[in-house]
């Protein structure tokens, strides 16, 4: 049995194994992770109807060093931004030079990268202010230091012509066995989070630069990480509502760019995730949010996406759904190129409305002539704010007044492959208010847990001892060595770096600032 039905000008079958496949005029396109180039037909579009295609795409690139010709040509015909990652920054210096030739080549490309403080962020080796995550500083409840950091990390992009970030995270923190939003989000109450998306974004617009709400209509009522599967939240309508008010807060502050998320509402439209939903984007966000500015995907190679419906498929689907513009983050820009020739080949059949690429150019038009040009002069920061907030965030329970010489032993999950990790850690900080502390990082399951045990606990000797994990419920392994080191030193004192799960201290995040400031709690070091 087969279900045929018509979808934001798309025609999509439902065969009985409930895998979506695309009808076209003249093909069918399963929904595939990987997929074969599709190359424009001969037929010319008009020029200004193929530049407001490509005003719609946003691409990620290797290097830092050049511009590939690829991405020159792309930028020539009306790309409309590109986003930055660790693989494009070496430092400060690099990085300007970076945005100044890729402005060089259009003045009004938006330059943009994800920039949420905490341990997520890619500037770390350009000198990027540390600031704790959105948790820590909804746990503080100061919207002006929220503000502060803000700015901070607003400051910080102007001066490297980075003028779009992909910040901050609108999601509330529900579940407990959530994967992906956690201590990215301020907390799990709404009206605290639209508290603070409004000092943030009110501050960062402050500093020029285009700030960006994330993940509509929420990513935290899930179990799954949408770069890694579909994910679904199941809860019914009533539920859902909290989750709309930090984006209605959002855009009440102005925010001029919205993020969807990939993930199925069966409560708003069974089936189909957000960023392809034309329910979701349009009935919810534009007419109940009364949202006009920029609505941007989140990457079309997370899995959600690639693995249901294939990239280039996604993009189509998300533009006619309502989309403004969707991003490819992967580096290799043939991943890009299919994605943007799925559009101008639907352009050319009819499949997808010209009035609806027109419609989502001039909103990207619009952003830029507002957002795309860096300032000329950048006013300084507070460059301590970021650490004031994560002392202030740190909370705890029974620790004793100082921990001299502790060895620490850090569990913590390896980097996220879609996030940064700079390369912080516990004993590292540590080591900088007490250097005589030892320690041990760990990030991964060992191959022999009770030799790794017995090694920590002989380094450690008769010297205090300190486990710090992260997120321990969501990955065994560290349960298990944890219990493991109380069993025999039930005097260790335990340290959360996520959120709370039971230890003496609680850092509320993995960022450097954070894990600064947990260090100096368990020295007992009151100013650093």
């Amino acid at each position: 049995m087969e279900t045929r039905y018509s979808y934001a000008g798309v025609l999509l079958n439902q065969p009985a194994n409930g895998r979506l496949t695309f009808g076209w005029p003249s093909q069918s396109i399963a929904g595939v992770s990987h997929f074969e180039h599709i190359s424009p037909r001969s037929s010319a579009l008009p020029a200004d109807l193929d530049e407001a295609a490509h005003r719609c795409l946003v691409a990620g690139f290797d290097g830092a060093t050049s511009v590939p010709g690829t991405l020159k040509e792309l930028i020539d015909r009306g790309l409309g931004g590109v986003i930055l990652f660790t693989r494009n920054i070496r430092d400060a210096q690099q990085v300007r030079r970076l945005t100044d030739e890729l402005r060089a080549i259009r003045p009004d490309l938006l330059v943009a990268i994800d920039n949420e403080g905490g341990g997520i962020g890619h500037l770390v080796s350009a000198g990027a202010p540390d600031v704790p995550g959105s948790y820590a500083l909804g746990v503080v409840d100061d919207p002006n230091l929220t503000a502060r950091c803000a700015d901070a990390l607003a400051g910080h992009l102007a001066t490297l012509g980075i003028t779009a970030s992909y910040a901050p995270v609108a999601d509330l923190q529900h579940r407990p066995d959530n994967p992906i939003v956690r201590t990215r989000a301020f907390g799990a109450d709404p009206e605290l989070a639209a508290r603070h998306l409004h000092a943030w974004i009110t501050a960062t617009e402050g500093r020029g630069i285009a700030s960006c709400a994330k993940h509509f209509p929420g990513h935290g009522g899930t179990v799954t990480d949408s770069h890694h599967g579909m994910a679904v939240d199941p809860r019914p309508y009533d539920e859902l509502r909290a989750d709309l008010e930090p984006f209605r807060a959002a855009v009440a502050a102005g925010v001029p760019m919205l993020m969807s998320a990939h993930v199925v509402f069966p409560a708003l439209d069974p089936g189909r995730p957000a960023t392809l939903s034309r329910r979701i984007l349009g009935d919810v966000l534009r007419h109940d949010l009364g949202f006009d500015g920029v609505l941007v995907s989140d990457a079309l190679e997370m899995k959600a996406i690639a693995d249901a419906y294939g990239e280039a498929a996604g993009a189509r689907i998300a533009l006619a759904a309502g989309a403004d513009q969707v991003i490819v983050a992967v580096g290799d820009l043939g991943v890009t190129l299919a994605c943007r020739d799925a559009v101008l080949d639907a352009l050319r059949t009819g499949v997808l409305a010209q009035e609806r690429v027109e419609e989502a150019a001039g909103r990207v038009r619009r952003l830029a002539a507002r957002y795309a040009t860096p300032p000329l002069a950048v006013a300084g920061w507070d460059a301590e704010a970021g650490l004031v907030a994560a002392r202030r965030a740190v909370r705890g329970r029974g620790v004793p007044p100082a921990v001299r010489g502790a060895h620490v032993v850090d569990l913590f999950p390896p980097p996220h492959p879609a996030l940064n990790w700079g390369g912080e850690d516990l004993l590292t900080e540590m080591r900088a208010v007490d250097p005589t502390a030892t320690g041990t990082s760990v990030t991964g399951e060992p191959a022999d847990p009770a030799e790794l045990v017995d090694g920590m606990l002989r380094c450690c000797g008769d010297a205090p001892l300190v486990v710090a994990t992260c997120d321990a419920g969501l990955h065994p392994w560290q349960l298990r060595l944890r219990d493991a080191l109380l069993a025999r030193r039930p005097d260790a004192v335990r340290v959360d770096t996520g959120l709370p799960e039971g230890g003496a201290l609680c850092s509320y995040g993995r960022g450097r600032a954070n894990l600064r400031a947990v260090a100096e709690a368990l020295a007992g070091v009151a100013d650093g």
